[in-house]
């Protein structure tokens, strides 16, 4: 009897002392209980500097302190009947509170696009790396290499080092805290896109540039993706829209590519007025005028889509280079065609520099300018 007295006693003193030290430690690394109305009234730069803190806070809490808790408790109480476990849960439920208390009032602080970022950056750091191999916590886990305590699993982590029936709710309320802040990220963005939608602005951009709205919203996607977004959006979300923008391009290349192509056709030559129109002798079966009218033609139409095109900005490198191979695509293998069919019509005559202005090479080196931004009379590269 009196030996138990001595482990109940032993275990308050562990669970007094060593829950002051951590709480203690947690306040010596800048951690701070704070609630929905204190995150509500900080200016937007504070904030995020306390969330990118606190996901710092998170790894070294859980991987470290916690998990350094852990160890200390099933040591002491390793051949006792006493309850390890709930040691380890009263030593830690404070700063757990503490902890998460401050990721929930930023999940429940009013919606604002800028807070999508860092919503998503709180989430993954609940969730990063979901194929981790499930590791079995012991002894060895205050021993694993820097870049395993950086890229491991922190579910995993909180599973872990807070098993048992004595830390169930620590456990859910980590859960939980991680579903809100997909809930809310979710929602964040679904605020940003009813405000794109209902943008009463009637501003004309000229000459194709992109509008300040448009480039918002795209710089606004690029950065979101590049925060794995899509982990909470849903991959049928991407693929939706990369159609969408996939549709987009295509109507691009048919309405400001289709009648360029039709001067590279032979749909509409006028006919010399002999011979057959089959075979190898079909360039000798078209009127020469039609054919230095259709060079002519073609010069005048690329040369005007250039001037044009070359001052359309499109931001992303990714999609602006597409539009060009695009372009490349159907526009070179065309005109190649036509110049080596019908090109020694018009060499062998007067001024032939005059019809056949370019080179597929040259087509190739200004689609390269397309999208650019260029002003007029800027010079070429």
């Amino acid at each position: 009897m009196i030996f138990l007295v001595n482990w109940i006693l032993i275990f308050c003193l562990i669970r007094d002392s060593r829950g002051s030290t951590l709480e203690s430690s947690l306040r010596k690394l800048g951690v701070e209980k704070l609630n929905k109305d204190d995150v509500q009234r900080m200016q937007w730069e504070a904030l995020e500097s306390k969330i990118q803190n606190w996901i710092h806070f998170m790894r070294i809490a859980v991987k470290l302190l916690f998990a350094g808790e852990r160890k200390i408790c099933d040591q002491i109480f390793e051949d006792t009947s006493l309850n390890k476990d709930q040691c380890f849960a009263e030593v830690t439920s404070n700063s757990v509170a503490v902890l998460l208390s401050f990721g929930d009032a930023v999940a429940k602080s009013k919606r604002s696009p800028e807070k999508l970022f860092v919503l998503l950056d709180m989430y993954e750091v609940l969730h990063e790396l979901h194929t981790e191999v499930k590791l079995v916590f012991s002894l060895k886990i205050l021993k694993i290499s820097w870049v395993s305590f950086c890229k491991s699993n922190l579910i995993h982590w909180i599973e872990t080092v807070f098993q048992g029936k004595s830390c169930t709710e620590m456990r859910e309320a980590a859960f939980s805290l991680s579903k809100r802040l997909a809930q809310t990220a979710q929602e964040t963005f679904v605020d940003f896109e009813e405000a794109v939608e209902k943008d009463a602005t009637r501003t004309t951009v000229l000459d194709g540039t992109v509008h300040p709205l448009t480039s918002y919203v795209i710089n606004y996607v690029k950065f979101l993706f590049e925060s794995e977004a899509k982990d909470v959006l849903g991959d049928d979300w991407v693929q939706r829209h990369r159609r969408i923008v996939q549709q987009n391009a295509n109507q691009y290349k048919r309405v400001a590519w289709a009648k360029i192509l039709q001067t590279l056709s032979v749909q509409g030559v006028s006919p010399s007025g002999s011979g057959s129109s089959s075979g190898n002798d079909a360039a000798n079966n078209v009127s020469k005028a039609s054919i230095k009218e259709r060079f002519k033609s073609f010069n005048s139409q690329f040369e005007e889509l250039h001037q044009r095109q070359s001052q359309w900005t499109v931001p992303d490198q990714e999609l602006r280079e597409y539009l060009r191979l695009a372009i490349a695509e159907v526009l070179l293998p065309a005109y190649r065609s036509y110049i080596k069919r019908f090109g020694p019509m018009v060499e062998t005559g007067k001024n032939p520099c005059k019809y056949i202005r370019y080179t597929p090479e040259d087509l190739e080196r200004m689609l390269s300018e397309f999208f650019e931004g260029k002003m007029l009379g800027e010079p070429k590269r």
